[in-house]
């Protein structure tokens, strides 16, 4: 039961009892909580201390938990919440990529006590006489503040103003200044010739009370415990990811027909994200594709001879995980791909799905690595009623050793060739121990890699393997469409941010919502909204700007004749050319979320009340800049929404009356606004109002 002299309680954040990191991305503001309490009624403070630890393995929770810090401690002092909570609030901020530890350290305060006594003394009319052991206590804590400043106040620092101010009179350093004003207030409350106001004015003084709070007296010291956060670059929360499939760039020849592309053709692909504004290119699997029970159009078992098959089908005499399909070209060719897309901002992330064809030379090598049936066979990957015939899953349980050095190699493979982020295909279906052993080895080698989970899966499974160490997972974002499932939704991934971060791809080649089906183009740009200005972390796959809408059939999310098993070319030039295209509205967004770190936010998302269903209202602040946005938009693709928002105006840093300019980045109005407001949207003309807070 033994807590140390000072009681600390519920430090957040932490994650599953402080058994995984939390997570931070260099230069975000990490809010950190603590309950902090003593026994009777002197006054407690805190102290948020963090620090950088050696490089160790983040899968072995034994070395993290003794890693040896690197640098300096940082520290700030914790702000009360208000007195009837005990809770005191700070924040984090690392600088660097790694494992960072922090700690809340409590004391006693007895220079707040003193002040509080002293003023409620004074308050029921006690005198001088009566108050000589307080004015002596008083001034004795003020002695103890100076000497505590003047032993910290470096020799170096006064030779080095010395040698800059050689030509002038030397003044004494700040620091010392401080000691100085502490050492007269002291005085002046001795000096019993004096009022007792006057007697207490300077130590009262609003200099001396900064001083105090800056380099307060602590008693009774007692440090917290370790915690721990990892923190990622900048990539592994915020970003705007586009997918698209390199083989489906080649246009069309003479007759029509669809023409295999290239890495090279794909290159005007890349020009095209960059010019919407996008951070990454995705790319689903590069590999050479399986010729056994190689699917065909729409998923069937009666591929053509011309029929490229599905890219996740990954595999053949031509090559496994770490080679490229020969049709899209060579290593080298691949390579000037991701330099060009470096040369134009973007970042190329490849698809890591840990799958084989029939034919993928780890089957023969290797068949321990996959489950074999009783007749012998190996047994396919089957989600009832899918089958994947062309398709095996590895089994890791029956040589983990082998498949487990062999992923490493083939990621680190990859990482050699320019890529630092990978879309992780079903890890939901592996095991979490091989995540948490394979991205802390990955790590090791450069902490800057970025691992996103396509965890379409139960929640449990979701933030667990966040917690293993994905940076990133896909959500739920797909299925949320009503206001209040928007706001659930989006609140409980915010609250849950140091487990896990969204990603929120508005489709996928596997999913095209009902709402895209039915919604026309005005659901397009709905949910891409939703999206871009919700999620720190959005994604579009290609075909989405066209408002491609057709299911393979009723009931199902497949599209009509999928990318997944053929060429898809797409004119992307004579759509948008013709107003077909939400090309403009897309890279609007994109332009809007660079122009404002808010929107690259989640800690501060809060949500606004509206009297109309049909209208979602919601704001974002950037702790550092102080940018902040409120977005108002329309849940209805159709028809005119109009109604009342209701500002939580202290959300928006504002005082309850304030007015504000709100400019409208989607239309350039500026508007007049307050805690409540007229909003009319039409979502054939605009989808939402997307306001920059002008404060005055």
């Amino acid at each position: 039961m033994a807590q140390g002299r000072i009681g600390i309680d519920e430090v957040s954040p932490e994650v599953s009892g402080g058994r995984y990191p939390s997570k931070a991305v260099v230069g975000e503001v990490v809010p950190v909580a603590a309950t902090v309490w003593r026994e009777g009624h002197d006054a407690v403070a805190a102290t948020l201390v963090w620090q950088r630890c050696a490089d160790v393995d983040h899968a072995d929770e034994q070395a993290v938990a003794v890693a040896p810090t690197v640098g300096e401690e940082r520290c700030v002092r914790m702000a009360s919440l208000g007195p009837e909570t005990d809770r005191f609030a700070a924040s984090l901020v690392a600088d660097a990529e790694g494992l960072w530890r922090f700690r809340v350290d409590a004391w006693s305060d007895p220079w707040a006590t003193w002040r509080h006594a002293v003023e409620v003394k004074v308050a029921a009319g006690q005198g001088p006489g009566e108050l000589s052991n307080d004015l002596e206590s008083g001034a004795r804590l003020l002695e103890r503040g100076a000497a505590r400043i003047e032993e910290r106040a470096s020799a170096t620092e006064v030779r080095e103003q010395r040698a800059t101010e050689s030509t002038t009179p030397i003044e004494m350093p700040p620091t010392l200044t401080f000691a100085a004003e502490l050492r007269e207030a002291a005085a002046s409350l001795r000096e019993t010739g004096k009022g007792l106001p006057e007697r207490l004015a300077k130590a009262l003084s609003e200099p001396v009370q900064r001083t105090m709070g800056e380099r307060p007296v602590r008693d009774l010291l007692t440090r917290g415990a370790d915690h721990h956060v990892l923190v990622e670059r900048p990539r592994a929360l915020d970003g705007a990811w586009y997918e698209f499939f390199p083989r489906s760039t080649g246009g069309t020849d003479a007759e029509g027909r669809a023409v295999h592309g290239t890495f090279a053709t794909a290159q005007r692909e890349l020009e095209r994200a960059a010019a919407m504004g996008f951070d990454v290119a995705y790319l689903p699997p590069i590999h050479p594709i399986g010729t056994v029970n190689r699917k065909g159009p729409n998923n069937t078992l009666t591929p053509g001879a011309d029929d490229p098959g599905s890219p996740w089908a990954i595999g053949s005499a031509e090559g496994g995980h770490d080679a490229v399909h020969p049709q899209l070209g060579t290593i080298d060719d691949f390579d000037a791909f991701v330099a060009r897309a470096s040369e134009l901002g973007l970042e190329v992330a490849l698809d890591f799905a840990l799958q084989c064809a029939p034919d993928h030379p780890w089957a023969a090598a290797h068949p321990e690595w996959f489950t074999v049936r009783p007749d012998g066979t190996i047994a396919y990957a089957e989600n009832p009623p899918k089958k994947y015939q062309d398709i095996y899953p590895v089994n890791f349980d029956t040589d983990p050793e082998g498949i487990y050095r062999e992923s490493l190699r083939v990621v680190l493979y990859w990482l050699s060739h320019g890529v630092r982020i990978f879309r992780v295909d079903n890890p939901h279906t592996k095991p979490a121990d091989f995540w948490a052993w394979l991205i802390a080895k990955v790590h090791e080698v450069d902490p800057g890699v970025v691992f996103l989970a396509e965890a379409f899966t139960r929640p449990a499974r979701l933030f667990g393997l966040a917690k293993a160490g994905f940076s990133q997972s896909y959500t739920y974002f797909t299925w949320r469409t009503g206001k209040d499932e928007i706001r659930e939704f989006f609140e409980m991934h915010r609250d849950r941010l140091d487990e896990c971060r969204p990603n929120c791809f508005v489709n996928t080649p596997d999913i095209l919502h009902e709402s895209l089906q039915t919604g026309g183009p005005g659901m397009f740009a709905i949910r891409a909204t939703l999206a871009a200005t919700l999620a720190p972390s959005w994604g579009v796959y290609a075909g989405f700007e066209l408002f491609e809408w057709q299911p393979v059939r009723s009931g199902s999310e497949e599209y009509l004749d999928s990318e997944k098993y053929q060429l898809r070319p797409r004119d992307f030039d004579a759509a948008l050319a013709e107003g077909r295209s939400l090309q403009p509205w897309i890279t609007r967004l994109n332009e809007i979320r660079r122009a404002h770190p808010a929107l690259r936010q989640l800690r501060t998302l809060r949500f606004h009340d509206t009297d109309n269903d049909a209208l979602l209202a919601f704001s974002k602040t950037d702790p550092v800049s102080g940018d902040t946005v409120l977005v108002v938009l329309t849940l209805d693709p159709f028809g005119a929404q109009d109604g009342t928002v209701r500002l939580d105006m202290g959300a928006l840093g504002l005082d309850p009356f304030a007015r504000f300019g709100a400019f409208d980045e989607v239309s350039g109005q500026v508007f007049d606004w307050g805690q409540a407001n007229y909003v009319r949207l039409e979502p054939w003309r605009d989808v939402a109002h997307v306001i920059s807070v002008q404060r005055r």
